[in-house]
């Protein structure tokens, strides 16, 4: 397995992520879901084992980082977007840090 190195910021957000006043909405979940995957490759989603038939949580979860995957971001783009949805999430919902 490729270590891929997580910036700053980035494990900032993770933490952040934890301490918002309220709990965002399901899409905004899966994005958050999504891009962390992405950014952190653990593991790389070529590796990642598919859902069961039944796990209708866990399909949302891998199709929206499918998505992701799909539009071709480098875990470094997803990285900064996170870092970025995080941040506008905190002024939405406040933020206990």
């Amino acid at each position: 397995m490729t270590f891929t190195p997580k910036t700053p910021a980035f494990e900032k957000a993770v933490k952040d992520s934890r301490n918002l006043k309220a709990k965002p909405d399901n899409d905004e979940l899966l994005q958050l879901y999504s891009l962390f995957k992405q950014g952190s490759q653990d593991p790389p989603f070529a590796e990642a084992p598919k859902p069961g038939m039944f796990d209708l949580t866990g399909k949302a979860k891998y199709n929206a980082w499918q998505k992701v995957v799909d539009e071709g971001l480098t875990y470094q783009q997803a990285q900064e977007k996170y870092v970025k949805l995080v941040n506008s999430l905190k002024e939405k919902y406040g933020f206990d840090g």
